[in-house]
Formats: C-alpha cells, sequence, structure tokens
C-alpha cells in the first residue's frame, strides 16, 4: 500500500476516484454528493457537492448546480453557485445566471449569463458585494 508521501493526489475523492458521467451517457434526475463530479456525457437535473465539478468538452448539464469549484468546457444551462472559483476554458458554453466568488475566463468562452461576484459565500445577493475603496470603479 502507498504511505502518506507517496498516496496519488487528485481531486476529493470517495474510494481512490472522483464520480463521474461518461460520454454517450445521459441522466435525468438530481445528484448530491460530498465528493468531486466530473461530467462528460449529458445531465438534466441539479448536482450538489462540497467538492469540484468538472464539466467535460463534450459534457453537458441544464439544472442547477452548486459546487465550491467549477472547470467547464462543455455547455451548461441554468443556474450556477460557486462558492470559490469558477473557471471556464475557451470551449466553455454557459447560459443562465452565475453566482461566483472568483472568475476565470480563457479567450473563446461563450457566456451569456448574469453574473453576481461576492465573497465566500458564492455572492448570492448583490447587495452583499462590498467593493474596495481604493479609488476603482465601484460595485453598483
Amino acid at each position: 500500500m502507498f504511505s502518506d508521501r507517496q498516496k496519488p493526489k487528485a481531486m476529493n475523492e470517495i474510494g481512490g476516484q472522483p464520480n463521474r458521467i461518461e460520454k454517450n451517457t445521459k441522466i435525468k434526475g438530481d445528484i448530491i454528493s460530498e465528493a468531486d463530479f466530473r461530467i462528460d456525457g449529458k445531465l438534466d437535473g441539479n448536482v450538489k457537492t462540497s467538492g469540484k465539478v468538472v464539466i467535460g468538452k463534450d459534457g453537458y448539464i441544464h439544472g442547477k448546480v452548486e459546487c465550491v469549484n467549477a472547470d467547464i468546457e462543455g455547455s451548461f444551462n441554468g443556474e450556477l453557485l460557486v462558492s470559490d472559483l469558477l473557471s471556464l476554458k475557451s470551449s466553455a458554453v454557459i447560459e443562465g445566471t452565475v453566482s461566483v466568488s472568483k472568475l476565470a475566463v480563457e479567450p473563446g468562452a461563450t457566456f451569456n449569463a448574469s453574473c453576481n461576484m461576492g465573497g465566500k459565500k458564492g455572492g448570492s445577493n448583490p447587495a452583499d458585494f462590498k467593493a474596495p475603496n481604493n479609488g476603482a470603479a465601484k460595485a453598483s
């Protein structure tokens, strides 16, 4: 077996592997998990996890996603609540509403969403956002 030093590192895992919905798989329903999730297939429903959600290049989610971090290469349509970092790759297509603490967007990504950015709670209420008082643009 592995010592703690030799143990392979990965996402927030249960049983050594993140949860996966493979390409050519379609699921209708809600998913609740404490582990990370990777979607390369199609999901019509909601995902709630205390880990990370990855939507692969061929992946698609229509519904509500609540997570800590998200990396999106594929497509998303619905409500996206990310309490820390949302990373949109160049092939990402996002539509709907997004509430996030930090946002990284690669050139080429399609981001057709209303977006609220705030503190660690994901900025679900725009009135909760306080812009730094450094003479920069103010949040309205």
